[in-house]
């Protein structure tokens, strides 16, 4: 069974930082495109980060670029989202999100992804 965990979520000051975690069993995602979404109270889910199998090729939301780099370990079979300069508008649930097909590019589109985690709670103070 596939599952995707993530963790790393909390409650910090606006400025301040959160690394979030994705750790990946049940297949491996090394040749596979992994991506981070977020889903605000009353919103819709945003495209957030997402990084190729290679991990050479990270694409970003306007509103993160700069402060939320993605990165991979594939051994380990696990992404992360390092979240700085965090702001009160970052609050969302966080969701990684991978693509089961091997060797695509990433993708802003929810539906291109097939494995999703449970979420983790992000929320940024003011």
């Amino acid at each position: 069974q596939v599952q995707l965990v993530e963790s790393g979520g909390g409650l910090v000051q606006a400025g301040g930082s959160l690394r979030l975690s994705c750790a990946a069993s049940g297949r491996t995602f090394s040749f596979n495109a992994m991506g981070w979404f977020r889903q605000a109270p009353g919103k819709e889910r945003e495209f957030v980060a997402a990084i190729d199998y290679s991990g050479g090729k990270p694409d970003y939301a306007d509103s993160v670029k700069g402060r939320f780099p993605i990165s991979r370990d594939n051994p380990k079979n696990t992404v992360y989202l390092q979240m700085n300069s965090l702001k009160p508008e970052d609050t969302a649930v966080y969701y990684c999100a991978a693509d089961s097909t091997v060797w695509c590019t990433t993708s802003r589109v929810p539906v291109e992804y097939d494995y999703w985690g449970q979420g983790t709670q992000v929320t940024g103070s003011s």
